[in-house]
């Protein structure tokens, strides 16, 4: 599968251990940043970078990483079309996909290690979204309702 990875330097160490384990494994992966852990930066930017790649068709699913995981899943979410969510778990990861077509999984690096890691992006990235069950695509359908309805006519948000 080709994925978009990206972190800030807070998330950098983890993000190069699960690229590493992603490529070995045989997929595709786009590296957004950031490419060293040393320099102060922005979580925002990264979740940015992450969903205008989705958005732009580089690769369907993303990896967003950031110290606790909640900065880069806030911002992530503001993206129209971007489904972030945070799993330190495999079975979020995997229904995430499942049951809300999640798109990017966002770890904290500060709350989970490598191995776990993973097992979580493995689950994210196995999943399917169960677009035959009725309940699922009913209630996507209303999470795009939602999402339409707070956009702007530029495809921004509102402010509502």
């Amino acid at each position: 599968m080709k994925l978009v990875i990206s972190a800030d330097h807070a998330g950098f160490p983890l993000k190069e251990d699960v690229r590493a384990y992603l490529t070995k494994a045989g997929h595709e992966i786009v590296d957004l940043g950031a490419f060293n852990g040393n320099n102060p930066d922005d979580y925002p930017d990264f979740a940015e970078l992450v969903g205008n790649a989705i958005n732009e068709g580089v690769a369907k699913r993303g990896i967003l990483i950031c110290g606790s995981g909640v900065g880069v899943c806030v911002a992530a979410n503001k993206i129209p079309g971007i489904r972030a969510g945070m799993c330190h778990d495999t079975y979020s990861a995997h229904q995430g996909v499942e049951h809300d077509d999640m798109n990017v999984v966002v770890l904290g690096a500060r709350i989970i290690g490598a191995a776990l890691a993973y097992e979580v992006v493995d689950a994210f990235i196995g999943a399917k979204f169960q677009a035959t069950e009725e309940r699922f695509k009913r209630r996507f359908n209303k999470v795009m309702a939602i999402e339409a309805k707070y956009r702007c006519g530029d495809g921004s948000t509102s402010k509502a």
